[in-house]
């Protein structure tokens, strides 16, 4: 009997498969909520004939002394990773995320393709489907466009199949305009690679003192200036948002919020939609500390945000590749006009910069090295956040899957090392949603930050409405604007 098909894991995405340790598990977890009812069989249908349209969703996982490899699983059965379940009591809200907080504390089983769906047949909004699959097999961007294959824009097409062979012509036909645009990225990439070997060998010495990162930024190089920015970035400072990690976590996800209001408060502030919508999140954040007695009023955190690398339309070759940022977030601003401008400032040095790449390039490299060098260059940039932060545009129109009409999406991401709490951002059918998941030590009640995401986005609102701020304005304009009016209120109180 032959030995099972291996093929060697990407270096990237074995630096994934190695950061799973018990306080943070590398799954990404959707819940897909439906209006309709689902047929069961046809739902297994779906994922048999298009999830599984990508071969590598048949692989294990293989880590051995020479390295990690996809193996194939040649005992595949498709029914130990599609379960059929029911939740207790009211089947509610809260039944729903304390099952989906339940599934993000549980590893999935090493010894099988890592990736489980759960059939929830009885939540009171609609049945609703669990996704979770580990990081190794592709990045949030990737993932989400391999749960919109399993869709259809019309209910009358759900029961099309997608053969593998579809997937290998589409890659064919792009193969080499995909090249060509990554061709800068790839440029980065390599750079820092080739300067990844150097830290590598020097990897011990280097992490006990991140300090010699500065002999770096004096080569002239951008890609070797923003590696020593990285590393000398000072560690965030701790709060209750930031400490020792334990292995249970808790997830919680807003009401919709209208995506033309959130677009139209974007207008009038002269930013993106996506500085509104960090912005809007870091008020519920500095809102949380409030409501818990902390002072906010000097804190800063980073969060990590991913970059995309590649071009949205090649996410369905799977793997991870996408690089990391740094944005300050300004817990200490209260002026809710004010700390949006703020975000977009930060936004806008960062879009400038090569950190994404270099971030890129330098897990590669740490995907080369002893298991104990990555723990430990990992560790030294967890450290440096509090986050991580993901915003996924996704489709603007209903979808349906299995015949049944999709009501709601949400999806969040894993962290890694210290890091103890991810928010996710994802927008679907016009509407926007915002998830949290949070480590029990440290936030046991992040169902209190989507509420007060929900409750800064209308005091948003309601300012923008009052004020009319513009585009031209400065953010310290309109804080004096702001203040002002405060100042306005309280004399009349």
């Amino acid at each position: 009997m032959s030995p099972p098909t291996r093929h060697p894991i990407a270096k990237v995405d074995t630096a994934w498969l190695r950061m799973e340790q018990p306080t943070n598990l590398m799954m990404i977890t959707g819940v897909i909520v439906f209006r309709d009812a689902v047929d069961y069989e046809s739902l297994k249908e779906v994922v048999a004939s298009r999830f599984l349209a990508f071969p590598r969703f048949r692989h294990k996982a293989v880590q051995t002394a020479r390295g990690a490899f996809w193996e194939e699983d040649e005992d595949f059965e498709l029914t130990s990773h599609i379960r059929r379940i029911a939740l207790p009591g009211d089947a509610g809200r809260a039944e729903l995320e304390e099952f989906v907080s339940e599934l993000a504390s549980t590893p999935l089983d090493q010894y099988r393709p890592l990736w489980q769906f759960h059939y929830v047949e009885n939540y009171v909004e609609g049945p609703a489907l669990i996704t979770r699959i580990h990081h190794c097999y592709a990045d949030g961007i990737a993932l989400v466009q391999v749960m919109l294959s399993l869709t259809d824009s019309d209910r009358g097409d759900s029961l099309e199949l997608v053969h593998p062979e579809q997937w290998q012509r589409h890659r064919a036909r792009e193969s080499n305009v995909f090249k060509r645009l990554l061709e800068p990225a790839r440029e980065g990439i390599d750079a820092v690679q080739h300067l990844g070997y150097k830290l590598v060998e020097e990897a011990s010495s280097l992490i006990r003192d991140p300090s010699q990162a500065a002999d770096y930024a004096d080569a002239g190089s951008e890609i070797l200036s923003e590696l020593a920015t990285l590393l000398l970035l000072n560690d965030d400072p701790p709060s209750r948002f930031k400490g020792k990690l334990g292995v249970r976590k808790k997830v919680a996800w807003t009401q919709p919020l209208p995506l033309g209001e959130v677009k139209a408060l974007s207008h009038a502030l002269g930013c993106t939609v996506n500085d509104v919508l960090i912005g809007i999140m870091t008020g519920a954040l500095h809102q949380y500390l409030l409501d818990y007695g902390d002072d906010p009023c000097e804190l800063e955190i980073r969060a990590t945000i991913p970059v995309n690398l590649r071009p949205l339309e090649h996410a369905k070759d799977l793997g991870n590749h996408f690089g990391t940022v740094f944005l300050d977030l300004p817990i200490w601003e209260a002026n809710p006009l004010a700390r949006v401008y703020r975000v977009a400032e930060n936004m806008h040095r960062l879009k400038k910069s090569k950190q994404a790449t270099v971030s890129l390039g330098l897990l590669a490299t740490v995907g080369m090295a002893p298991l104990v060098v990555q723990k430990a260059a990992l560790e030294l940039f967890a450290r440096k956040a509090t986050t991580v932060l993901t915003n996924v545009p996704g489709p603007r129109q209903s979808l349906y899957l299995a015949g049944a009409e999709i009501d709601q999406m949400m999806f969040w991401v894993p962290q890694s090392e210290s890091i103890g709490m991810g928010i996710s951002i994802l927008s679907y059918n016009d509407k926007v949603y915002c998830g949290v998941i949070s480590d029990n030590k440290r936030v046991p009640d992040p169902q209190r930050i989507v509420e007060r995401f929900g409750h800064e986005f209308e005091n948003l609102l309601a300012l923008v409405m009052m004020l009319g701020p513009d585009a031209d304005r400065s953010p310290q304009e309109v804080e004096n604007q702001y203040q002002a009016w405060l100042d306005e209120i309280g004399a009349e109180d």
